[in-house]
């Protein structure tokens, strides 16, 4: 039976889409198995203390352990992207945990913080209600709040991953709410980095060899008794302080004397 050629390059062509598919599944899954994830998570906390070791303090920088440590336990606020310094500013005598996403690509990230002596709690916490409820988000609130009650700090990015970057969303205000505990802002910046302009949060990756300046802000709390006009407006102050926060730490790093209006 002949078979016009414009067929066979037809079939051939769906024939090598659907190996190319298969053999991106198997590179996923391979990627994402638990040996692989032990393998990345060890390499970057490697890369991180390598990369720190190499910072001098900078001028001008919060006294985070005395700030920690006064106010432990904390909730400390962070922007997505600006996040991977963080591990190293707190007190090692102050337990912590963190809030990760439930996501799968999310594992390495966990296995990181886990090495430097942080436990994980996994959900997405930035969203509000019926999408945080989606996203596990209402589970690792409750674990969030009892976790502070047993005195352990907790560390969280206020903005919602995919969303407005650099926005403090409910989710963190809820949990002061319900916790009675104080929101930090912070922001730890390096002299030399690299911003990755097209990611949709401008990840920040450290260089070795500058200097690394610490901010954290006033505690903001939250009244038990807040209702939605006030939790809307700590949601504002908590925005603004983290930013105000990130600015500041990113002209100490940069040696300028004034904060710059944007980062």
């Amino acid at each position: 039976m002949n078979m016009d050629p414009a067929g066979r390059t037809e079939t051939g062509h769906r024939a090598k889409t659907a190996r190319s598919k298969k053999l991106r599944l198997r590179l996923r899954a391979l990627g994402r198995s638990p040996k692989m994830v032990s393998l990345a998570g060890f390499t970057i906390y490697g890369v991180l203390r390598l990369l720190h070791a190499t910072q001098r303090p900078a001028a001008g920088s919060a006294d985070w352990r005395r700030i920690l440590t006064q106010e432990h336990p904390a909730i400390v606020a962070l922007w997505h992207g600006q996040h991977l310094l963080a591990p190293f500013f707190r007190p090692r005598e102050l337990p912590y945990a963190a809030l990760l996403s439930r996501n799968v690509d999310a594992a390495v990230n966990a296995d990181v913080v886990e090495r430097f002596g942080i436990s994980t709690v996994r959900g997405s916490g930035g969203r509000v209600r019926q999408a945080v409820s989606e996203k596990g988000g209402a589970r690792a609130l409750i674990q969030l709040v009892r976790t502070l009650r047993q005195n352990i700090g907790v560390c969280m990015i206020a903005d919602v991953p995919k969303g407005t970057p650099r926005e403090a969303g409910l989710g963190i205000i809820t949990l002061a709410r319900m916790s009675g505990r104080p929101i930090i802002p912070s922001a730890a910046v390096t002299s030399r980095r690299r911003v990755l302009r097209k990611s949709w949060d401008k990840t920040t990756i450290p260089l070795p060899f500058g200097q690394i300046a610490v901010i954290m802000g006033e505690p903001i709390f939250v009244p038990a008794d807040a209702d939605a006009g006030v939790m809307e407006e700590k949601r504002r102050e908590v925005t603004l302080a983290i930013e105000a926060a990130n600015r500041r730490a990113i002209a100490l790093a940069d040696g300028v004397n004034e904060v710059r209006e944007t980062a």
